[in-house]
């Protein structure tokens, strides 16, 4: 089994990695680790076209504006799909971490 250090990985690459089919040589599914440092706001969450995904605030809280606007708060998380779309901002005092879990829609599979 091997292992994957998403938040080194993240670090490489704006505070953001995709762990998907270049990891794992599949298309059915990818998770996102990302992290926002204090003050950070702007982060598009959009799953796209015949996807889905589930945001999940790991780590702090996040102000979330768009498709859904409020507060997701440490352990919550909010379902999103196709266009829908949102930014996140860390209005926090420390970094905050995500989570994206996703993949295709029920017909959304034409790679």
């Amino acid at each position: 089994m091997k292992t994957f250090d998403l938040k080194a990985l993240a670090e490489k690459q704006n505070n953001e990695y995709v762990f998907g089919s270049a990891d794992t040589g599949t298309h059915a599914c990818y998770m996102i680790y990302g992290t926002l440092v204090p003050g950070e706001k702007g982060r598009e969450i959009k799953p796209g076209k015949d996807h889905e995904e589930m945001l999940l605030a790991a780590r702090g809280n996040f102000s979330v504006t768009g498709d859904f606007e409020g507060i997701i708060e440490e352990g919550s998380v909010v379902h999103l799909a196709g266009e829908q779309t949102c930014f996140l901002e860390n209005k926090g005092a420390s970094d905050a971490v995500y989570v994206i879990a996703g993949g295709h829609s029920e017909h959304g599979h034409q790679h």
